[in-house]
């Protein structure tokens, strides 16, 4: 994806099961975020530690159907294979596109159905990237139950692979924040460093999202997204919109994340109080 003549994004779709290695490489779609001179991704990719996170993605170690439990997380139980792209638009000031995908059992049967909306803008400064992230999860067959832990399931960020560790922390906007027990924050940020560059990273969730969403948001690698359980009716689909805003160097005030999350969700909140907490390893 192109913002401004620079690379700000590229999605990884392929789908390859010629081989066992191929098909470990793709499958599932993700997508990559580029740094502000759009020379490199500043996510992971395959391989590495955890190979199966990558950029920004979605799944469920937990999906339950027809009474079986389907990993569409670690992609155990199946696959994440994207069919093809139901539209695409480039305008000067934003590019949009929306790729279906379906989330198959091993034996090839489509559990979900997954329309997977990534619009690229111009970010409010001090941030060079923002990415919504807008998708919509069908039933494709029968009833299904999106579970797992919040380490597990939900849509999350992964940071490149060669992330300082030791340099992780997380920004919470409540005082005396514990992500562990915590539900529906509306934004939580992240720092991380990469070649000795930092790099912060802000995920909005939507006030239309599922209510006791948790945000695992504290491990040293620096993977951290939103996590709920809800059920999805045959024939139904879930809808769920996420906002994500990068900028290189520290987290800007709690000020100014605040005004992008309002304007995320047309809301009027003050900025509030924050807990920041050093990243723990696993």
């Amino acid at each position: 994806m192109l913002l401004d003549g620079r690379v700000v994004g590229r999605y990884m779709y392929a789908y390859d099961k010629s081989t066992p290695q191929a098909l470990n490489e793709t499958y599932k779609p993700y997508l990559h975020v580029f740094d502000a001179e759009g020379k490199g991704p500043i996510t992971k990719g395959v391989g590495g530690g955890y190979p199966h996170h990558r950029g920004i993605f979605a799944g469920w170690n937990r999906l339950t159907c027809g009474g079986k439990s389907y990993d569409l997380w670690g992609m155990g139980g199946g696959h994440q294979v994207h069919q093809k792209f139901t539209g695409q638009k480039a305008e000067d000031a934003q590019a949009v596109f929306t790729s279906l995908v379906h989330w198959n059992d091993n034996g090839g049967r489509t559990l979900v159905e997954e329309e997977r909306t990534m619009a690229f803008r111009r970010a409010p400064a001090p941030a060079h990237v923002l990415v919504d992230f807008t998708t919509s999860i069908k039933a494709a067959a029968e009833d299904i139950v999106l579970n797992g832990d919040p380490e597990h399931a939900g849509v999350q960020y992964r940071p490149a692979n060669e992330v300082d560790p030791k340099a992780t922390v997380y920004v919470f906007p409540r005082e005396g924040a514990d992500p562990k027990k915590d539900v529906d924050y509306p934004w939580v940020g992240e720092t991380y460093s990469l070649g000795g560059r930092k790099y912060s990273v802000v995920i909005l969730n939507h006030p239309s999202n599922p209510k006791s969403t948790k945000f695992s948001a504290y491990r040293d690698y620096g993977r951290f997204g939103a996590s709920f359980k809800a059920e999805v009716k045959s024939g139904q689909a879930l809808p769920l919109k996420y906002r994500f805003l990068v900028a290189e160097g520290v987290m800007p005030a709690a000020e100014t994340v605040q005004s992008w999350c309002n304007d995320f969700t047309g809301g009027k909140d003050p900025a509030p109080k924050t807990t920041v907490i050093p990243a723990a390893k696993k």
